[in-house]
């Protein structure tokens, strides 16, 4: 097999391994959370913070209930990749504004038990890369055998929703345990699929990848369990755990290069996540809140796994174990509006020398910087609205096929990115 198809591989392949900073993992859900810099895990200011990270902090909140949002994401990612002596160049993605949509309820049954559900978009991403006659990644498929060729356009594009029922009990004035299973659908499509093995059914002596629309949503599932806890200092301290998200496999109806059908699966799961967080609200009016979290990458099916296949396919992404700080704050400016700040630092799943197989990572930024705010329309009605800036990030490798890193060769991958977020809590 030609280095390029290889190139492809690894380009595409990694769609479902890198739909944001967090690994795959958003970091944020709604304005609110946004606003903190995703720092909520001992500061649960409202139904989406709450129920974020950690499913006791929702026995934090005073009242009753349900927050919705609705984000707008847009990335820019380039790619440049060259080889000396054949080609070098530059090209853009894409992706459109991607819309981010979540929902939060809690409900106070009593003074010793809270219960809640979350509706949130876990991860998502889609890319969409023109080919180009300069760029040796994009480059037009050859049609002769021994001619080195590219893959022409990419398009892909994934995104995982999760549902989080969640229980959480007062076993004293000043700690809460909390519970939630946790169900999973995502969806991944590609084109070309190169998560399948190539095809020459025709005796071409090129070996081509399918194309990867005809799919549908696979299911899958987990568990989190948290911890609240608050002293007498006004200081608040949270932990939780989420299981890793066991889905089934990914099935995708193709066909070969004769337009025989078969099915193509691969697998992906969600990893573990641990989170502990502190925060401060013992100044009239300001909150204070950080998180460290910690993504086990390693031990995930599809992220931690290495090498190829007999048949060529990639056993997975060799992903190394990623760790993030979150900082945020708030403070009342006035009577009815509240304003708020946050910044959040991730390490990268993967050094520069390994760029090459993460070329589609389009959110892997490293920092990321939120502010917003909310105006409160009366005791029970209040609208937030967020930014978010994803700094510019990028990574340098060179093109590695199966045979070794090809001299002198090199990949890289830039991108920044923005969210708005818009949203209203009704409290009863």
């Amino acid at each position: 097999m030609r280095y390029w198809h290889w190139c492809g591989l690894f380009l595409l392949l990694s769609v479902p391994a890198t739909v944001c900073g967090q690994g795959i993992m958003l970091s944020t859900f709604g304005p609110v959370h946004a606003g903190m810099g995703g720092a909520s895990t001992a500061a649960p200011i409202e139904a989406l913070s709450a129920l974020a990270w950690n499913p006791a902090a929702i026995s934090g909140l005073p009242n009753s209930e349900l927050s919705a949002s609705i984000g707008l994401l847009l990335s820019d990612p380039v790619l440049d990749s060259s080889i000396p002596g054949l080609a070098a160049g530059s090209t853009g993605a894409e992706p459109g504004t991607v819309p981010v949509p979540n929902l939060g309820w809690v409900h106070r049954l009593n003074d010793v038990t809270t219960i809640g559900l979350g509706v949130m978009v876990v991860g998502g991403l889609k890319t969409n890369y023109p080919s180009s006659l300069t760029n040796p990644v994009l480059a037009p498929p050859s049609n002769t055998p021994g001619v080195p060729g590219g893959l022409g356009s990419l398009f892909a594009e994934a995104q995982f929703l999760q549902f989080a029922p969640t229980v959480s009990v007062a076993v004293t004035e000043r700690l809460a345990i909390g519970f939630a299973p946790t169900i999973t659908t995502g969806q991944i499509v590609a084109d070309p699929l190169l998560v399948a093995s190539p095809d020459d059914a025709d005796g071409s002596g090129v070996p081509r990848y399918p194309a990867g629309r005809g799919t549908r949503y696979a299911w899958g599932g987990g568990a989190q369990l948290g911890m609240y806890y608050i002293t007498d200092s006004c200081l608040h301290f949270g932990a939780a755990i989420k299981s890793p998200q066991w889905m089934e496999d990914f099935r995708m109806q193709t066909e070969n290069e004769l337009g025989l059908p078969y099915v193509s699966r691969f697998k992906f799961d969600l990893p573990m996540i641990v989170s502990l967080g502190a925060a401060y609200s013992g100044i009239e009016d300001l909150v204070l809140a950080v998180d460290f979290r910690y993504f086990d990458y390693r031990n995930t099916d599809g992220f931690g796994d290495q090498g190829y296949s007999p048949t060529g396919a990639l056993n997975g992404l060799s992903w190394t174990n990623q760790f993030a700080v979150a900082t945020g704050m708030q403070y009342r400016l006035a009577d009815h509006l509240l304003v708020r700040a946050g910044y959040t630092y991730n390490t990268s799943p993967f050094p520069d020398e390994d760029t090459f197989y993460n070329v589609a990572s389009l959110l892997n930024y490293q920092h990321q910087f939120g502010v917003g705010g909310s105006w409160e329309l009366t005791e029970c009605v209040a609208l937030h609205l967020s930014y978010t800036h994803y700094f510019q990030w990028d990574s340098t490798g060179p093109i590695i096929p199966p045979t070794g890193p090809i001299p002198g060769s090199s990949v890289t991958n830039t991108a920044s990115a923005h969210l708005a977020a818009l949203g209203v809590t009704v409290k009863y």
